[in-house]
This record gives C-alpha cells, structure tokens and sequence, in this order.
C-alpha cells in the first residue's frame, strides 16, 4: 500500500466509496443526497491537502487536513477520513491516520480537531488510541439512521 498526496484525477476513484459513506448516513453530517459537484468541492477543497492510499492501482481510502480556523487560530487542523467500506478491517483507517498526524505535524499544526465524530462511530476508538480526548459532546445531534439521536464529539490532539 501506498500513500500520497491525491491529485484532481483520484477523485473519480474516491467518489463511489465516499457517496457510499455519506449516503448511509452513519458518520459524517454532510447531507446524504450530497451531489458529486459538492462532494468533490466539500472534499477536494483547494484550502486542503488531500491524500489517497492505493492498493494494487485502486484507491481504497483517503483524507483530508486543512485549518479548521483562519487567521491567528490556523495552526489548528481539521481533517476526513474515508476508507472503502469493501477495504475495511485491514488497519488502512489506523495507517492514514498515522499518516496524516505525521504530515499535519510537518506542516506546523500544534494541534488537530474533530467539530462532529458521531459517538457511535468505531472510529472514536482509534482516535482515543491515537491521543485524542473527547472534549465535549453535543448530545442527540446527529439523527442516526439506526440508533436514532446520538451525540456529536468534539475531539481534540495537541500535537507540541
């Protein structure tokens, strides 16, 4: 496996599992019926450093980082996780994650944020073991289409 920066062609190859994971409405709070122009837009953004993992010439995950604030508050990062959900069970998510502290790092951040991790999602376990701390939780804000409201984390790692 390989991971790298994305370039504009990877989109294609990130849009099906990323209509995937919107559409099943479990874990981002984007609007499930996204369409691809705001998809690419939202994930793809031009303010963001976008990165794939490629297995075997197929893009089974990607991510984003970016400044999750402006001005004198941009040294704190905001980032997206997506793995292909036929690519799951693997540790791809464990990898770009590691993969993406690391570079955000590099990059200056002194600290990254998660504003809405749906607190039924799996991947609350693999940031706490990654050194975030749940910071504060929203509760029943996120309409889960089987646990019904549940609460949105906002989780934080400071890097220096």
């Amino acid at each position: 496996m390989e991971i790298r920066d994305a370039v504009a062609a990877d989109w294609p190859r990130i849009w099906p599992f990323w209509r995937t994971i919107v559409a099943a409405g479990e874990t981002y709070t984007w609007d499930r019926d996204t369409p691809e122009d705001a998809a690419r837009a939202l994930w793809m953004n031009p303010a963001a450093r976008v990165f794939v993992v490629e297995d075997a010439g197929t893009v089974v995950a990607s991510a984003y980082v970016k400044p999750n604030y402006g001005g004198p508050a941009s040294a704190v990062a905001n980032a997206g996780f997506m793995v292909d959900p036929a690519s799951g069970g693997r540790g791809i998510g464990r990898r770009l994650a590691e993969h993406v502290l690391t570079e955000a790092r590099n990059d200056g951040y002194r600290a990254m944020v998660f504003n809405a991790v749906v607190a039924t999602n799996p991947a609350v376990a693999l940031w706490q073991s990654l050194g975030f701390t749940i910071i504060g939780t929203i509760p029943d804000a996120f309409d889960h289409p089987a646990h019904g409201p549940v609460g949105l984390h906002v989780m934080h790692k400071k890097f220096r």
